[in-house]
């Protein structure tokens, strides 16, 4: 029964000797007991768990205490520089203020979860005796390698070794290499000037490779800097991968506050050296991009309050500008929050409700209900920045308290716009003040939210350069203001809605049919259905044609009065709605359109049964790329909508596509994973259509054969 014990001490004496006993008279077999190593645990709970999480790799300031990472790092070396690190800096705060037996306590319990087996003698707490113990390099587990036979390390190509600081100019016209935002630059076009993937060849596309990610609703887009790309997943996890071979190069993991849920995020940012995004307890963190080392942490914040961030950050002017959620009747009074921060420390600068306060501009827009009662008025998607107005644009969504809204009261000064739900806001970066704003959809009855994309493109108007901003909600009509004004110019109705019956063509106010208002004994039949004819999922605009290509959807919706009210249903207004064919539908409804905006007609539409499920990428090759609900990956002629290649991947996208580059190769990559509200809404339509029972995410890349 003591064999071994014996044999383990044995084997670590001749790991630390070396060969033939080498060095024999300076070291001493490390050793520490289980009792040390529970006091150690304790020790550990008490003073360190709050930086170096429960798991002592999963904190959200502290650098990990277990796994490849720390064991590349402190193993074959002395205990003493473990123990010296950690008198220096632990606990974070107050360090070197335990004791020195305390301190070999936490080595021992540091050790013990690194699998060092423990022996009989209990860790000395002398430096001098330490000195000459070493830590094993892979510990004991039987799963790693031998910690008696020395390894040869190779080393993968790293392109983080070339990372260069990303800036201004950078995010104004991003090289052409390079996808730096959601939607590639600061403008929001989806467009990438990437040109050796064309219609000839692109029935040529390869896999290049595939990574799977932490399985979970993916609707992040990957980034891409100097053939590294980097990917936030659902659980708030960070990677970074060699764009050329999907090798990994770092990871971190954002450990969530407790009682705190993950939710799927959209964008990340860089900004100089270091990578930015959010998380679903509210803060906002910034890492090093080239090691994946936490800079800063800063709560924005309460998830408790129903609080979130569904969106991410933009970085401009030296500010990580980012928007805040919250959903349903209840949520955190004051509503939602557009946030400033300082990019180099994460000090918050400012910040501005999305909901208009009583006694401000819009405050009597809200028929009467008490602001602290007021709700919705969300931010679902990165914002944009025009450096030549010098204005970051953030889109807002509506209300679900739809029932204080309908009726309106008849008091003279009080109206039910609810501002600024369904709203453009125009905001000084370095002030956070709003500058502007639109309201495209007031008194929103029906959850069709205007949340989402704002481009900023330059097109000519009777005969005049403009700077414009162009937007659709999900009622599928897109609006164009101008950038530096928000001054109404033009609308487009895609034809796929019934509720606004006119557009003011000076001041761009809808008209609606107010007989489809939510009746509490009549089923009401509208267009489009709650989620969308145009969703978050981006559209992508081509300046050198002028063509925007969009991402929609042909469904409705019965709106039907739930029995009681209230309850279940999805509007407070006492409805609820389930998702039908168009009348005129003839069973497909996915639907890509190319629109011209110089003549503000379509070009060419692609249909099919399978709903659209991601956004759109045009490249300068003449390609239109986007996926669809059966899992298939489309790429098409941009010209005529023609398809030319497709893939079935393992599972729906719910993501948007990018292209990227490196030494000299195309590629084109696309995250799946399990879809949220909106991609699930449109399942009902197309039941033959079975997605995997067990989800999983991937990200796919694809390029052009090498020989």
């Amino acid at each position: 029964m003591r064999f071994f014990p014996v044999v383990q001490r044995l084997l670590l004496l001749a790991l630390i000797l070396g060969p033939a006993g080498a060095g024999a008279q300076d070291t001493v077999a490390l050793s520490f007991t289980p009792e040390q190593a529970d006091a150690g645990r304790r020790a550990y709970a008490a003073s360190c768990v709050m930086c170096h999480g429960p798991h002592l790799s999963d904190g959200a300031t502290g650098a990990p205490l277990k796994g490849p990472v720390f064991m590349r790092k402190y193993g074959g070396h002395s205990v003493r520089d473990l123990f010296e690190i950690a008198r220096r800096t632990m606990p974070t705060g107050n360090p070197g203020s335990l004791d020195s037996r305390t301190y070999a306590a936490l080595i021992a319990y540091i050790l013990q979860e690194n699998a060092v087996i423990a022996g009989q003698s209990a860790l000395p707490d002398d430096p001098a005796a330490l000195a000459s113990m070493m830590v094993p390099a892979t510990g004991f587990s039987f799963m790693d390698y031998s910690p008696y036979t020395p390894r040869t390390v190779v080393s993968l190509p790293n392109p983080l070794d070339h990372f260069s600081p990303v800036g201004s100019d950078d995010l104004a016209d991003p090289p052409a290499k390079d996808w730096l935002t959601w939607r590639r630059g600061w403008n929001g076009h989806g467009f990438s000037p990437l040109a050796q993937i064309t219609p000839a060849n692109a029935s040529g596309l390869e896999l290049a490779w595939s990574w799977t990610l932490p399985a979970g609703s993916t609707e992040s887009v990957p980034l891409v800097r100097d053939g590294t790309i980097f990917m936030q997943s659902f659980g708030e996890v960070v990677q970074a991968l060699n764009a050329k071979t999907g090798d990994l190069l770092w990871q971190y993991n954002h450990s969530l506050e407790p009682g705190v849920a993950p939710f799927h995020k959209r964008g990340i940012a860089l900004w100089g050296d270091l990578l930015l995004f959010a998380t679903s307890d509210v803060h906002v963190v910034a890492l090093n991009a080239r090691t994946g080392a936490l800079v800063w942490d800063t709560k924005i914040g309460d998830a408790k309050t129903r609080e979130g961030i569904n969106g991410g950050p933009l970085v401009a002017a030296g500010k990580v500008m980012i928007g805040t959620t919250g959903t349903g009747v209840g949520a955190k009074p004051g509503g939602p929050q557009l946030v400033g921060l300082d990019v180099r420390t994460g000090k918050e600068l400012w910040r501005f409700g999305t909901i208009a306060k009583p006694g401000e501009p819009g405050g009597d827009s809200w028929n009467g209900v008490p602001f602290e009662s007021r709700s919705g008025a969300s931010v679902w998607t990165p914002p944009s920045y025009d450096p030549q107005t010098g204005l970051v644009y953030f889109g807002t969504g509506n209300t679900y308290d739809t029932g204080p809204l309908l009726p309106p009261k008849k008091t003279r000064g009080v109206g039910n716009e609810a501002l600024y739900t369904n709203s453009t806001l125009a905001v000084d970066p370095e002030t956070g003040k709003l500058v502007w704003y639109f309201q495209h959809f007031p008194d929103d009855q029906w959850d069709l939210d205007w949340a989402f994309e704002r481009q900023i493109i330059d097109l000519t108007i009777e005969g005049k350069p403009r700077r414009v901003l162009i937007t659709a909600g999900k009622i599928g009509i897109y609006d164009a203001l101008d950038a530096k004004t928000g001054k109404f110019l033009f609308s487009i109705d895609l034809g796929l809605q019934n509720i606004v019956t006119a557009i003011d063509p000076v001041t761009g106010q809808k008209h609606v049919n107010t007989a489809l208002y939510p009746d509490a004994k009549k089923v009401r039949m509208v267009c489009p259905h709650g989620a969308g004819a145009k969703n978050y999922l981006p559209a992508s605009w081509n300046q050198q044609s002028g063509v925007l290509i969009m991402p929609l959807n042909e469904a409705c919706m019965d709106v039907y009065p739930v029995p009681g009210g209230g309850g279940v249903s999805g509007l407070s207004s006492g409805v609820n709605w389930g998702i039908r064919p168009r009348p005129d539908s003839d069973g497909k409804y996915g639907r890509l359109e190319a629109l011209d905006l110089t003549t503000r007609k379509p070009i060419w539409t692609q249909r099919q049964r399978a709903p659209v499920s991601s956004g759109v990428l045009t490249t300068a090759g003449g390609l239109a790329f986007a996926a669809t609900f059966d899992r298939v990956f489309h790429a098409y002629d941009s010209a005529n909508g023609k398809e030319l290649w497709s893939r079935r991947l393992n599972d729906v996208s719910s993501s948007s596509p990018i292209s990227f580059s490196v030494d000299g190769t195309q590629y084109i990559a696309l995250a799946v994973g399990e879809g949220g509200f909106h991609i699930r809404s449109f399942a009902p339509l197309v039941p033959e259509l079975r997605s995997p029972p067990n989800r999983g995410a991937t990200l796919w890349v694809f390029a052009l054969p090498s020989h």
